[in-house]
């Protein structure tokens, strides 16, 4: 469903856009998607006459150049499998004894994806709600100075690897595309989670620059995807979430992030 603080009326009615308290008014709703609940605005909170926000619990931090090797997850669209496929391999990396960094940089408010990272073993886990955003949907300007607070905490972070996941996909109003742009000197490798295999081919012209080192996802669930996908692409395309594939992925992590042993 999408919705905007900006579409709350005279009737100050509202819901509850996820589930960790992003509000605002609904606009449009999948039919599977349930029923949000209803909220009604009554006021903000206020310290000493200041309206209280999310911003006023960041610490500052001295700016600092990220350049841990990164492996990006991007989708094309939401619900692609990024945060699956970043579980699955923030578990391989482990198992190579890679010490693993956690983080999603744009999205919507929620919390549970990094959480989520970080049980299946990152050492550590950050998000952009960590920097006071509770989405990411902001001017570009305001985005790109809170990603750069986030990367300069997430620098000083002792690990070996960042799992890094953008919400939705790049083209979406998340500034994703900013977060690709800010990331570019560290990225060891890309895996971009496909909804369709077509759709592949849309996020590959729409960023020149953006070339996945695997494709994997929904469009890989079916040996027809992996076909197709060979015939649109010559990327790597193949289910990770199939145990039978993880030798091929140990391989390609290991060559791309430059692991011994």
């Amino acid at each position: 469903m999408t919705g905007s603080w900006r579409a709350i009326g005279d009737d100050r009615v509202m819901h509850a856009l996820t589930r960790a308290g992003l509000f605002g008014r609904v606009e449009s709703r999948s039919t599977l998607v349930q029923r949000p609940v209803e909220l009604r605005y009554y006021g903000h909170v206020h310290r000493d006459g200041e309206k209280a926000t999310m911003m006023d619990a960041v610490s500052s931090v001295e700016e600092q150049s990220f350049t841990m090797p990164t492996v990006l997850f991007v989708g094309t669209s939401m619900s692609a499998g990024k945060t699956t496929a970043a579980r699955i391999v923030t578990r391989r990396l482990k198992r190579m004894g890679v010490s693993v960094l956690g983080a999603k940089v744009s999205g919507a408010g929620r919390y549970r994806d990094v959480l989520s990272i970080q049980d299946a073993g990152a050492d550590w886990g950050l998000d952009f709600v960590d920097v006071g955003l509770p989405s990411t949907v902001v001017p570009k300007d305001e985005y790109r100075v809170a990603l750069r607070h986030l990367l300069s905490r997430m620098a000083q972070r002792p690990a070996d690897v960042a799992v890094v996941e953008i919400g939705a996909s790049p083209l979406e109003p998340y500034n994703g595309s900013i977060a690709v742009e800010e990331l570019q000197d560290a990225l060891a490798m890309t895996i971009l989670c496909a909804s369709d295999p077509y759709a592949v081919i849309g996020v590959e012209e729409a960023f020149g620059t953006l070339s996945p080192d695997l494709v994997t996802g929904i469009a890989t669930n079916t040996a027809a995807g992996i076909s197709l996908l060979a015939q649109l692409t010559d990327r790597p395309a193949f289910n990770i979430r199939d145990k039978d594939t993880h030798d091929r992925l140990d391989a390609l992590l290991r060559d791309r992030l430059g692991i011994n042993g």
